[in-house]
């Protein structure tokens, strides 16, 4: 089970602790069957404040200075990623800390826009599943923070729901989670749906029932559904129970459908190595 864990629940002491406990439980019962990627922009946030700066975001991409690059870094591939393997490893759980350039696990390059310059932002075109499989056979449970780098070395910033799904790409996982804090993807009635196709989440997102932060999340779930076949549920991480209920097979959050007909991957799509 491949986690994606990010946005409020970082910042919730209780609920961040009873998700890494109940990560803990799954691990102990089948070690190495848990892969987790991590963001923290909350925490990034707080980190620039301290020092005077801004930090601005356009079309959901944090502009990253290269002077920013740094103390992002810091944080996401530091301070939180440590803190995370702490008390994953406090809890039972043989964790153990990675960023997304370590042992060849992704290949990355610098993300452009069309109407401005984002700056050190990464996208994943390429990796290799093989140091998280290592660790796995070894009965490790790798976090992953969403730290990239480009082939000249310099580190990158990647929107860490992209680095979920481009995970989920490399190493083919049996089902990937985004933990959020909501019960799923609304629809326009405002209940939560069971299914959400890419036909549903086109209209959506052209209507505004798909909107903020939930776009990329989205989007990823698509992809990662159509690209490598790996099922895909969005949930919520204030329902204590949530990952055990998954685990068993259970109906949670929405679980998103892959249309190919409609979002076929492009022919000119970075290829994965295997």
């Amino acid at each position: 089970m491949l986690l994606k864990l990010g946005g409020a629940l970082l910042d919730d002491a209780n609920a961040l602790n009873a998700t890494l406990q109940s990560v803990a439980v799954l691990h102990q019962a089948a070690p190495g069957s848990v892969v987790i990627v991590h963001g923290g922009g909350s925490a990034v946030d707080r980190q620039l404040a301290s020092l005077s700066w801004t930090s601005e975001k356009r079309d959901g991409i944090r502009i990253t200075p290269p002077a920013h690059m740094e103390q992002i870094a810091g944080v996401l591939a530091g301070s939180l990623n440590t803190t995370l393997v702490a008390r994953l490893v406090a809890a039972g759980a043989g964790a153990i800390g990675l960023s997304l350039t370590d042992g060849f696990l992704t290949q990355c390059q610098q993300r452009t826009a069309p109407n401005f310059d984002p700056g050190r932002v990464g996208s994943v075109v390429g990796g290799s599943p093989s140091i998280v499989q290592t660790l796995l056979r070894a009965g490790f449970l790798p976090v992953i923070s969403s730290i990239g780098a480009d082939a000249a070395g310099r580190l990158l910033n990647v929107n860490a729901d992209d680095a979920a799904t481009a995970i989920a790409r490399i190493i083919r996982p049996r089902l990937l989670v985004f933990l959020t804090d909501v019960s799923g993807v609304r629809s326009p009635s405002g209940q939560t749906a069971e299914h959400l196709s890419a036909r549903d989440a086109d209209a959506w997102m052209s209507d505004g029932t798909i909107s903020g932060g939930m776009i990329p999340k989205v989007r990823g779930a698509l992809e990662s559904a159509e690209q490598s076949n790996t099922p895909v549920v969005i949930a919520s991480w204030r329902e204590t129970d949530v990952l055990q209920r998954l685990e068993r097979g259970e109906h949670v959050g929405t679980r998103v459908i892959a249309d190919k007909s409609l979002h076929a991957p492009s022919a000119s799509a970075p290829a994965y190595m295997p």
